[in-house]
Parts: C-alpha cells; sequence; structure tokens
C-alpha cells in the first residue's frame, strides 16, 4: 500500500525543480506561484501551485489614464478605461493567440480597478514535471520568436 504524499511530488520540491531548470523563474510571493519573463513586450509565464500555467500581459489602470489624459486630469471610467487597455494589448495578444488556443490553452480578460489583463491558461501536471518543463521552453521560444 503506497500513501499519497509519497507518491504526489509537493509544490515545494516541484518549485525547486523548476528553478533548477529554469534560473529565471522567481516567487512572486514566498511559497507561491514562480513566475518567468516572456519575451520583451511585457508576456509572464505563470506556474501556481495548483497546477496552472498561465502566460499573461497586462496594463497598469494608471498608465492607461495617463496613456488617455495626456496630461489633463480627465476622470474616465473603469470600464472605458478597460476598454482602452485591451485595445492597446491587442498587437501584442495577436501576435500568440492561435499559437496557444492550439496547444490548449485558454483566454480570459481579468479586470480590477488596479489593472486589466489579458491571460491565456491551461492546467499541468506536476507528477509529469518533464512535461511542464518541456511546456514552460516551448512557451518561451513561442515569445521570443514574435518580439
Amino acid at each position: 500500500m503506497s500513501d499519497a504524499q509519497t507518491t504526489i511530488p509537493s509544490w515545494d520540491s516541484t518549485r525547486s525543480r523548476l528553478c533548477q531548470a529554469e534560473p529565471g523563474f522567481y516567487e512572486l510571493e514566498p511559497g507561491g506561484a514562480l513566475a518567468l519573463q516572456l519575451g520583451k513586450e511585457g508576456w509572464m509565464l505563470e506556474l501556481t501551485p495548483d497546477g496552472r500555467m498561465i502566460c499573461q500581459t497586462g496594463m497598469d489602470m494608471d498608465d492607461i489614464k495617463s496613456l488617455l489624459s495626456d496630461g489633463t486630469p480627465e476622470d474616465l471610467g473603469t470600464d472605458e478605461l478597460a476598454k482602452q487597455a485591451k485595445y492597446y494589448l491587442q498587437p501584442a495578444v495577436s501576435k500568440v493567440r492561435k499559437t496557444l488556443l492550439g496547444a490548449g490553452f485558454e483566454e480570459t480578460t481579468e479586470m480590477t480597478d488596479e489593472y486589466v489583463a489579458i491571460t491565456f491558461h491551461k492546467m499541468v501536471d506536476f507528477e509529469k514535471l518533464d512535461d511542464v518543463q518541456r511546456t514552460v521552453r516551448w512557451c518561451q521560444e513561442q515569445f521570443t520568436s514574435r518580439t
């Protein structure tokens, strides 16, 4: 009889192995998700302890306000700001959308009062760490070849 704890790798050991394989990973918070910069257009890859792989790009709402106000104290609503952020992000997203969707990622848009992000996400199996590492390398190639 085998104990499930001995067969499923812990996030700590998985995180450690991923960081050894890809030194560019950094922690977003201690013990939490790992992040890796992708290319030059602000894309980031994130691996979460619950097994999600996320490729995302986004804009800070304050940056959007600065772009749109052109120095005037114009007060735009959050929805209008988000619409403009998505407009600014579209060129970068359109370069990789078909490829990521074809690789099994799902696209979503996240919006808060602080930022707008376009994310592509899918589940990965940390028990198959070699597959996860191959997918990380594949993602890196997709973004470095397009920037």
